[in-house]
């Protein structure tokens, strides 16, 4: 395949039947980089898989052998030069559908650098790797706050990426903005590892209170036994996501590169597919697509 630096990658849209969104397949979460293993330090040697680069021409035939139309790239480093790096990639390959970058939303001309961004139609929301934040309610910071209440204003989402510990302080975060559109990323990376769901699902279930919150259904095999994890391991967290969500705010993501690290795209994508083989062709659409279009508004 012919680098995307000279060549505008084109898909053949699914055939979708007569859905009530007649759309293709959506891949809702995935990565692109060019590997820096200073500012990409947390790709540590136990991923020594994923330590290279991962660009547009990577992903696209991955898509295409398994019947998806599009994705949306999300950032993987917390400066504004990523977005750059992004939305060129989206700008020169027309199957990337939307990007979801990282602004300081903390920073006082942040209305200043939303308005700037909201000029870019690809552009569909922002994240910040709250999970990393030794301060753990650091999203109920003022400043924190105060650029989340802007962003609705420029049709933006946001990206919930936390660890289990923070579904406590989501739910209140959430509740401070009824009409903002928030999604929370990989499930809120429950423990699956280590069999813990409990206190994970009560406190999901309490964030998925809020209407205007969505989740991806995504990341579940990196937060797994990366060698011998087993289908069935993952039934217990995605009842508890259809139960606490619904269909209609659940959405697929891959977590490409990064699920690399415990399956092939195949083998993790094979999870979902088996687990949602028994909904209807329509709730398929929705959760393979559907929602991801009209969430991020592609």
């Amino acid at each position: 395949m012919e680098s995307t630096n000279n060549k505008r990658l084109q898909y053949a849209p699914l055939e979708t039947g007569g859905s009530a969104r007649n759309v293709g397949g959506i891949d809702s979460h995935q990565h692109f980089w060019k590997f820096d293993p200073v500012r990409d330090s947390w790709i540590n040697d136990e991923m020594k898989v994923i330590q290279r680069d991962f660009l547009p021409q990577d992903l696209y035939p991955v898509l295409q052998a398994n019947g998806f139309e599009g994705c949306v790239t999300v950032q993987s480093d917390q400066t504004e030069a990523e977005n750059d790096f992004q939305l060129a990639n989206a700008d020169q390959n027309d199957f990337i559908k939307g990007v979801v970058g990282w602004v300081d939303l903390q920073a006082e001309n942040i209305e200043e650098r939303l308005s700037y961004y909201s000029g870019f139609k690809k552009l569909k929301g922002f994240r910040h790797v709250l999970q990393g934040e030794p301060q753990r309610d650091f999203m109920l910071r003022p400043t924190f706050m105060n650029g989340i209440s802007l962003l609705k204003k420029y049709n933006l989402t946001y990206d919930i990426l936390i660890f289990p510990d923070q579904l406590a302080f989501t739910k209140e975060f959430v509740a401070a903005f009824p009409d903002q559109k928030f999604v929370i990323d990989h499930i809120a990376k429950p423990y699956i590892k280590d069999k813990k769901i409990d206190e994970w699902k009560k406190d999901i279930a309490m964030v998925a209170q809020f209407e205007n919150v969505f989740c991806k259904v995504s990341g579940m095999v990196t937060e797994a036994d990366w060698k011998n994890w087993k289908k069935e391991e993952f039934t217990p967290y995605l009842d508890a996501v259809v139960e606490a969500f619904g269909i209609k705010r659940l959405m697929y993501g891959s977590d490409w590169p990064v699920c690399l690290v415990a399956a092939p795209y195949e083998r993790m994508l094979g999870i979902v597919k088996d687990y949602f083989s028994s909904f209807s062709e329509e709730e398929q659409k929705l959760f393979f697509g559907g929602n991801a279009w009209q969430f991020y508004d592609l």
